[in-house]
């Protein structure tokens, strides 16, 4: 059995201080840990993510920018990655990529699955083809297991 997940600590775009396990207990949570000068991330993962949130609503997708040295988030360049300057789904930051290294990411994009008992029930890196197929297998897998 998996340990919950007590913890996720990120800022809102507003430098506000959120824990997504408490903000989001007892959803199922799709995070995609990614940083804006990632061009997989930019050009795929961060468009898939906006096409699971309208594929599966019951799942909470949200974004969180992995901070690293000269390639901090900001509100502003957050905003700028989406054409309408709109943020599509809830983005956080990572400071100095804390969550980034709390789920040993493999780089940018990971994606983090988490079940509504709070469980992490996936990590996947990466935003190609063999990355979206087993994205939507576990998206596919979680559901049925409600």
């Amino acid at each position: 059995m998996n340990t919950p997940i007590q913890h996720i600590q990120v800022k809102n775009l507003d430098g506000v201080t959120i824990d997504l396990m408490a903000t989001y207990s007892n959803k199922i949570l799709l995070l995609i840990i990614y940083n804006n000068d990632c061009l997989g991330c930019t050009g795929r993962a961060i468009p898939l993510a906006y096409k699971f949130q309208q594929e599966y609503p019951t799942i909470q997708v949200a974004g969180i920018h992995a901070d690293f040295i000269n390639r901090e988030g900001t509100k502003e360049n957050i905003k700028s990655i989406f054409t309408s300057g709109e943020v599509p789904f809830p983005i956080y930051i990572d400071e100095r990529h804390k969550v980034y290294d709390q789920f040993e990411a493999e780089g940018t994009p990971q994606w983090l699955l988490i079940s509504e008992k709070g469980e992490l029930f996936r990590s996947i890196f990466g935003s190609q083809e063999n990355a979206q197929n087993r994205l939507y297998y576990a998206l596919e897998s979680i559901l049925s297991n409600e």
